[in-house]
């Protein structure tokens, strides 16, 4: 029997706890039984189905605290973004609950056309894969629409981040029926035995571009659909009429860094007139001193804590050496809690990178990490082409006096999700889509099409002029 341990990410010597890997022959169990409950789930009216899973998020009020200390210990993500997290992907529990109510109703219409019936089919069992660096929003955002819509999920959680998500699928899905929410541990072959398995219906992953081309190829070759929300490396471009006021500068340097950076829509390039560069420069530092305090994700007061492994630390520390080997200025942002000891974990000092140049891997690479480069422009059409430049298309921002400008500017941008004076979590809600453009990964979560994404359509059509009293025809085939 193979087990993964889980250590903290801010105290590498102590261990958060172990897992134990399911293989293939596990997992295939897992899908068999899931797919058992996933019938008896799907015949239920969609009502009662929206009040179990409503009830379900109310059962895990009393559990919020418990789930987000688990989920900084293995994290590395500061305990008050934790449980803010913790909060909202409860939230959607209840969402989605009050939109499948809505959307997920039968429809078609009964009259001189025909008769039609439209309903939402469930695909059967999700498969859903999910990661580390946002684990209870990531993996609400699949489990909700699918159990709403009548699926069975079987989650596999990365194994960096298992413990909080597995204590919050326990209490979910001890309210709901036996087997229909169910939780299997492993790496990537657990994941591949997974999303490969003929029982597997709907495949959902969330992470990085290797792993999502692995996790598409899988499913393709199973024939089965997906929905991929992979990386990005997304731009924020202050343009030449942005009046910023203190607290806007203090939410763009958390949308640089809150979770260390490590946020698929993070802020990952920032852009600034050229004739301003100097003065923005100097706000962004000025509000990086008063917003970020480097500590343990346990300790009262700390903003950002470590990165989440050693590889990470080391990739991101090389990344911003490079650029500083190249001729850019690295500037090192915040300061350390007293009493931080940055060497017994996986600290990176955060870090805004100037006059790096736009082939350096900080800028040309989605870093994923606390380290952000500061890149001039000199014209609006020339910060467009830049922003646009490369296969990623995740999210984007504008910042602007003029917010018609702004929206001007940002639908010219090569992204899935753009911001008007804001980045990151501070610019989403539960009833916008989100999700990438290019390579960024295709579907949506949020919004009514994170919902539709787990149904199919099916139509049940008698046409009006082959009903009684109907003047039907074999003339045309091809009806108007």
């Amino acid at each position: 029997m193979t087990s993964i341990a889980r250590v903290n990410p801010a105290r590498t010597d102590e261990v958060v706890g172990t897992v134990v890997v399911d293989r293939p022959p596990a997992v295939a169990a897992a899908v068999a039984r899931a797919g058992v409950a996933q019938q008896a789930w799907a015949a239920l009216p969609l009502d009662e189905r929206c009040a179990a899973v409503r009830a379900a998020g109310e059962r895990l009020a009393g559990d919020l605290d418990a789930i987000a200390d688990l989920t900084a210990r293995e994290t590395g993500k500061v305990l008050a973004d934790c449980r803010g997290e913790a909060g909202f992907a409860t939230s959607l529990l209840g969402h989605y609950a009050a939109r499948g109510e809505a959307l997920l109703a039968e429809g078609g219409y009964d009259d001189e056309r025909g008769r039609l019936v439209l309903r939402h089919r469930p695909f059967g069992v999700v498969g859903a894969v999910t990661p580390w660096n946002a684990p209870l929003i990531l993996t609400l955002l699949k489990l909700a629409p699918a159990l709403v819509a009548g699926n069975a999920v079987v989650v596999k959680p990365s194994p960096l981040a298992p413990f909080g998500v597995s204590r919050l699928l326990e209490v979910v899905g001890a309210a709901l029926p036996d087997a229909l929410v169910q939780v299997v541990h492993g790496d990537a072959e657990t994941a591949t035995a997974l999303v490969s398995d003929p029982g597997v219906r709907r495949v959902a992953f969330t992470g990085g571009s290797t792993a999502g081309a692995a996790i598409a190829g899988a499913a393709g070759r199973a024939l089965t659909p997906s929905v991929l929300e992979l990386g990005g490396n997304d731009p924020a471009i202050l343009l030449d009429d942005a009046d910023l006021a203190e607290a806007d500068w203090d939410r763009l340097v958390m949308a640089s860094f809150a979770t260390s950076g490590q946020v698929c829509m993070a802020v990952k390039r920032l852009y600034v007139p050229a004739d301003r560069a100097e003065e923005m420069t100097a706000a962004y530092l000025a509000a990086a001193q008063r917003v970020l305090r480097l500590g343990d994700p346990l300790a009262e007061g700390a903003t950002i804590g470590p990165v989440v492994t050693a590889e990470s630390r080391d990739r991101v520390a090389g990344l911003v050496e490079a650029a500083r080997a190249g001729g850019a200025r690295v500037h090192e942002l915040g300061t350390v809690l007293p009493g931080t000891d940055l060497d017994r974990g996986h600290y990176l000092r955060p870090a805004l990178v100037v006059g790096a140049g736009d082939a350096d891997p900080l800028v040309a690479q989605e870093q994923f990490g606390p380290a952000v480069p500061l890149l001039t422009y000199d014209t609006v059409d020339e910060a467009v082409a830049r922003a646009n430049a490369g296969e990623l298309g995740l999210g984007a921002s504008i910042w602007s006096a003029d917010e018609d400008r702004a929206f001007a500017v940002a639908s010219r941008l090569d992204a899935g999700f753009s911001f008007v004076n804001t980045h990151n979590r501070t610019g989403l809600a539960a009833h916008i889509p989100f999700g990438g453009v290019k390579r960024s990964g295709w579907g949506r979560e949020y919004g009514d099409e994170g919902l539709t994404e787990y149904v199919q359509t099916c139509a049940i059509h008698a046409p009006g002029a082959f009903r009684e009293g109907g003047a039907g025809s074999t003339a045309s085939a091809y009806p108007v």
